[in-house]
């Protein structure tokens, strides 16, 4: 359960934004979604490989253009 402090006179506004930001850092909708449906463990795998292989092209490419 997510718990918002919220002090004595403070903004209605400010408060539902810390409530968002806590929500979206504990991925609470992140694995809503991923439930709704079934991915097979092999494409799982896959998209994590397809992933590492596009941050990698990413930070060669960031090293490449900083030399």
């Amino acid at each position: 359960m997510i718990i918002v402090p919220v002090k004595e006179g403070e903004n209605i506004e400010r408060s539902l934004k810390k409530l968002k930001r806590k929500f979206e850092k504990t991925g609470v909708v992140r694995e809503l979604r991923n439930r709704q449906k079934f991915t097979k463990p092999s494409v799982v795998a896959r998209e994590r490989r397809l992933k590492a292989i596009y941050i990698q092209q990413l930070q060669t490419k960031a090293e490449n253009s900083a030399m």
